[in-house]
Formats: C-alpha cells, structure tokens, sequence
C-alpha cells in the first residue's frame, strides 16, 4: 500500500471493495446492455456512507480528507462499468459539492441530506451544443421576473440527466456580461418548462445514461440560486479541478485493471510452441505500461497530499488529467493487441475498456486544454 494511506484508509478500502465485487460487478453486462444502471445503486451507497465523505458532520457526511476520496475512487474505479463510476463521481464530486462550497445553510439542510443518502440524485449541467464547455459564450439564460428565474436554452452530454433529481445548471442571469453574467442555480426535476430527453447511443461509456436537457420558460424560485448572482464562471472554475481528480484517480485502477486481464491472458494463450507471455516483445510491453503506470499512481498520490495540505494544486491536477488520461489509452491499444482478434470482441472486457477510456482525453476538459493550463502554471 502507499504511503499516502492509514490503517483506517486500508478498512475503507476493503469496504468499498467488497461492494465493487459483490454489489456491482456481477450485474454490470446488464446494465452495460440497458444503457444506465438501477436508482437505488446511489441508496446502497448512501447507507455504507460512501455519497458524503467530504461533507460536513451535521448534514449527514464524514468530513474525511482527500486520501479517503482516493481510495473511494480506486476502488470503484475497479467497477467493470465504467459509466456507473463516472455516474456516481458526478453525484460525489462534480456536482453536489456546488452546494457544499457555495450554498446557504437552508439550501444544504434542504438537499444535502437526500443527497448524501442516495435519495436525491444530482447532475452537474454546463455543456451546450456548438459551444462545449466554452462557458464565456453560452447561450442558456436565466432572466430574472419577479421572485423566479425564467431559464431558456439547451444543455447536453449530461451524465446522470434521466437519473438526477437535481440539476446544478450554469446560465447567464447578465447575457450582457460574458463569462460575468453567469450564475449556477438548482432545478428540479418536476419543474414545469423543464425538458429531459435521452442522448441515445454513444461509442463508451454504455452503463451511464448521458441526456438533452431543454429549458423552455422554466420558471425556477430565486431561493434556487446557488451563491452571488453573476459568480457561477468563478464558482464552476474553482470546481472543475476537482472533478477532473477523482476521474484520473478512478481511471488508475480500472487501468490496472486492463493490465491484470492482459497479462493473464498472455501467460495463457498458446503460440508458436509458446505462450505470449514468454515472447520477450510482449513482457517488455507490459513492464513498460506497469512503468507508465506507476508514475501516473504517484502523480496522482501527490496531487491528493497536496490538496489534504490545503492546497489548490492547479497545475498537478492539469498535469493528471493529461498524463493519466494518455496513460490510460495506451494501455486500452496496448492490452487490447496483446488479446490479438479476441480483444475485438465484446466478451473480453478490454473491448469495453478500449471504449470507455477514450472518453477522458475529451470529458471535463481535454488534453490540450490541460496543457495550456499547464503553461499557464508555469509562465511560459
């Protein structure tokens, strides 16, 4: 184990574990083959305490450090579904957290409870069509008339958008203002005007339902803004680390994870009087990923002591997102030829693998943008 875990991380680690292997991984190819996994999975995890452990005591939450995070991660990182760990790190870290840092203390005893255990499900809502994620230029507005918000606009590529029960939707309350004229307010799901529609098929990430969201006149109650009105850009920016952590963190283990399946398979497929693995090529090729791989783990290990120092490591996490994700990809190509014609198949779970990392070279900021964050960092 690493040093960056106690005896009480290694405890929690076994937990969640066991919950990965026994909960989830025996029904993962069905909900791979329904496009989404079952509501009441955020409930089990809400009664083992795994939906609030960085939240505060007093709404329902463990007030853990970021290593308990980590080991959350890696562990469900291990999930064969790699959607259902992008959809349960949406509810954890990428969405919920709005309330936490920036919520007024009636918002969080009104949602934060359900939240954390399982009841209420939430979805984080930025991205548009033909804009991404450039939320200077976003078109969503929500205009303020009389104690309501009226939001009109599209949003889409939302993870958790048929689950969710609350939404964390960024619009601009000054359309005038540019990335000044942003706030980010909370919509439920029953809202009249509000409009939730299937994305339908995409190449990865099958066990995750991704949605269209429509706001045609919603009408939202001002109490549903979260913060100071026109603070939603600073609000996302200060988030969006975070959220690209926990991803990278969880994309170390299910990396691993392709390496174990790779490396089994080579120590038993037969060829040319041999087996793959006793081909120097193929063990050379996997003592380098493992290499790979190692820096990545420790990358990532850092970054998490530096945050649990009280940091804001702006440039480390940049620095994850690009490497660990490149890392990742080699690993899904490398593991998948080494399985030769088998990896094609959907049987094999590198084929699975191979789909769902190509996501995270795009999803929550791409590679390139990581770089330029990066340079920043660095003053170049």
């Amino acid at each position: 184990m690493s040093w960056l875990f106690t005896e009480e991380h290694r405890i929690f680690r076994k937990t969640v574990r066991r919950f990965v292997d026994e909960e989830l991984n025996p029904h993962v190819n069905e909900w791979e083959k329904n496009g989404g996994f079952p509501k009441e999975i955020f409930k089990k995890m809400g009664e083992l305490g795994f939906l609030g452990i960085r939240f505060p005591e007093e709404y329902g939450g463990t007030a853990a450090d970021m290593a308990t995070t980590v080991v959350f991660c890696e562990e469900l990182g291990r999930c064969r579904s790699r959607g259902l760990t992008m959809g349960v790190l949406v509810q954890t870290d990428m969405s919920s957290p709005y309330l936490v840092h920036f919520g007024s203390d009636e918002q969080k005893q009104k949602y934060l409870p359900g939240i954390i255990n399982g009841e209420t499900v939430c979805s984080v809502v930025l991205t548009e069509p033909d804009r991404g994620t450039d939320l200077a230029n976003m078109n969503t507005t929500a205009i303020k008339d009389g104690d309501h918000y009226v939001l009109n606009g599209s949003k889409v590529y939302i993870t958790n958008a048929l689950n969710a029960d609350l939404y964390f939707v960024a619009a601009k309350t000054n359309p005038e203002a540019g990335h000044r004229g942003i706030s980010v307010i909370m919509v439920e799901r029953d809202t009249p005007g509000f409009i939730v529609e299937s994305m339908g098929k995409k190449l990865g990430m099958h066990g995750s339902d991704t949605g269209h969201l429509t706001f045609d006149n919603c009408r939202v109650p001002v109490e549903n803004l979260l913060g100071e009105e026109n603070q939603g850009f600073y609000y996302v920016m200060s988030r969006l680390a975070v959220e690209r952590y926990v991803a990278m963190a969880s994309l170390i283990t299910a990396s691993e994870q392709a390496l174990e399946d790779a490396t089994q398979y080579a120590q038993e497929r037969e060829i040319f009087n041999s087996t793959l693995s006793q081909l120097q090529v193929t063990r050379h090729r996997l003592a380098q990923l493992h290499t790979k791989l190692e820096a990545a783990r420790q990358l990532v290990y850092y970054t998490g002591w530096l945050y649990d120092q009280g940091q804001e490591p702006t440039k480390e996490v940049a620095m994850c997102k690009a490497f660990v994700a490149d890392v990742g990809c080699e690993i899904a190509d490398a593991c998948l030829q080494i399985h030769g014609g088998n990896g094609y198949m959907e049987e094999y779970d590198i084929a699975r693998f191979y789909r769902d990392v190509r996501l995270w070279k795009i999803g929550a900021g791409s590679t390139e943008t990581m770089y330029e964050i990066i340079a920043k960092q660095l003053k170049i």
